[in-house]
């Protein structure tokens, strides 16, 4: 048989084209350019990079476009709608890291170009984790997203709490990973194929042992990514160690990251084992939800109370994964909540930076006492994203979290819902905590806001309570992603 090359749309190519390419760019540059002008380039480079993958991921909205696809195969990337959002999350992403990372690296000693490249390349296996529509390419684009995260977390060296960070997100991330890919050998086992549609192709006929113990494994694997619980140890340690600006990336870019691919493969490739993995999936939610909230309560640093709070939140939108089986607006209300987190969490993480005095100093509660009078306007964006985090009216994790519980009720998981609304209860106080202490005690201490810093908190404040006040529009382009998704990756 003679053979054909694959069929190449370059369409589907360019947003990542822009992303790994500007990292490889400033990799250029770093050996023939003077460090000082690196320094000083590597964020307008970056940013250039970020914004012209943002703009070739809108032009590619209802295009359908796909890659690398095989006479008689199916593509190995797609550019559906789905994937388009989610490239819009992690162009946006790295654009509001960039804004609150230019000051901090200068500050803290830090500000080198491998900061930029790396975050490029970590940005750029996101992207494809959102498009890759076969199961090899995913657990390529996972390590690709992971690997330069290790090197990040341990960015402050020499630093030890900083190494430890690194450490043990490389030792946690390696394990997690391994797992991924034996449960992908598993169901490549039982189907013969790891193409996400010739995966459901093969099971229709029904599932063998072979592919639930496979899908298991890589649900395993999914959920160290996404911090939910009991695969949660990691993050509160990783987060704290960590430099502020690289916590911050991760908090939301590695856990979008992980639920574009986990969305991918259980609604698309194994549809056929939907009762086994919703149950499993509402379990993990609970629990997430009640470990995340209930151990944040204890927690006096804000980096760590940030991190539990991550955790719970991605039990928030598994309780959309969960609802996804019986409503198809699950995804839509997980692709909006992804959207919504990404704002607030990033908001939020910048006032962390501009109160950050010192590198490790500076992340205490009891350092936010007396905000509200030394900085008003600071402490009332640090007030939208509280409010927005723990699901207050009128922003836009409010909205978020309605459409996690009503399509979830729709679903039928009303005790899933009960469960929800008890633990953003129990999250208003140590969200409100925050509050309290910027506007009900006396406080001391100066920060410096750069241009950069201040842009970055105001358009996370304008985002968040813009997806407050207008959640129908966004909620809608979200449901037409996950629909031209679906139909798209099904038929190949």
């Amino acid at each position: 048989m003679e053979f054909q090359p694959p069929f190449i749309d370059y369409s589907v190519l360019w947003p990542f084209l822009f992303v790994a390419g500007t990292g490889l760019l400033l990799m250029f540059l770093d050996l023939f350019v003077s460090e000082v002008r690196i320094r000083r380039w590597a964020p307008v480079l970056t940013i250039a990079g970020l914004v012209g993958g943002l703009i070739t991921s809108v032009t590619l909205w209802n295009s359908g476009a796909s890659a690398f696809s095989v006479s008689g195969g199916y593509p190995m990337l797609v550019a559906d709608n789905f994937a388009v959002a989610l490239n819009v999350i992690f162009t946006l992403t790295g654009i509001l890291t960039v804004l609150l990372s230019v000051h901090y690296l200068q500050r803290t000693g830090h500000d080198r170009p491998e900061f930029f490249m790396l975050m490029m390349f970590s940005l750029s296996g996101m992207m494809l984790m959102g498009m890759a529509n076969d199961l090899i390419l995913i657990f390529l684009a996972l390590e690709l997203l992971s690997i330069p995260l290790y090197i990040l977390a341990g960015f402050a060296w020499p630093r030890p709490e900083s190494e430890e960070s690194a450490m043990k997100y490389f030792i946690i991330g390696a394990f997690s990973s391994a797992i991924f890919i034996y449960g992908v050998a598993l169901i490549y086992g039982a189907t013969g194929t790891t193409s996400l549609p010739g995966v459901v192709a093969a099971a229709e006929g029904g599932a063998s042992t072979l592919l639930v113990a496979g899908a298991a494994m890589m649900l395993v694997g999914f959920c160290f990514k996404i911090a939910a619980a009991p695969f949660h140890m990691w993050t509160p340690d990783v987060y704290e160690g960590a430099p502020t600006i690289v916590t911050a990336f991760m908090s939301v870019g590695a856990k979008v990251g992980g639920f574009a691919a986990l969305l991918r493969i259980l609604m698309v490739a194994l549809p056929t084992l939907g009762e086994t993995w919703a149950t499993a999936i509402s379990f993990l939610a609970a629990l997430t939800l009640i470990v995340g909230n209930l151990l944040a309560i204890a927690q006096p640093n804000i980096k760590r109370m940030l991190g539990y709070s991550s955790i719970a939140h991605a039990g928030y939108i598994l309780i959309a994964v969960s609802a996804s089986f019986s409503n198809p607006d699950g995804i839509s209300a997980a692709l909006f909540y992804m959207f919504a987190y990404t704002f607030t969490t990033l908001g939020a993480f910048a006032v962390v930076v501009a109160v950050e005095r010192k590198e490790g100093e500076g992340v205490m509660l009891e350092d936010y006492k007396g905000l509200a009078k030394r900085y008003p306007w600071i402490a009332a964006c640090m007030t939208v994203f509280m409010l927005s985090l723990t699901g207050v009216p009128p922003t836009g994790g409010f909205a978020a979290k309605f459409f996690v519980f009503d399509t979830a009720i729709e679903a039928g998981l009303v005790w899933l819902v009960l469960i929800g609304v008890m633990t953003s209860v129990i999250s208003a106080y140590y969200y409100l905590r925050v509050v309290f202490y910027m506007y009900m005690y006396e406080g001391e201490g100066e920060m410096v806001l750069k241009p950069s810093l201040v842009s970055a908190v105001v358009i996370a404040a304008v985002a968040t309570l813009l997806l407050g006040i207008l959640p129908g529009t966004w909620f809608d382009l979200a449901r037409q992603a996950v629909i031209q998704s679906v139909q798209a990756v099904a038929g190949g």
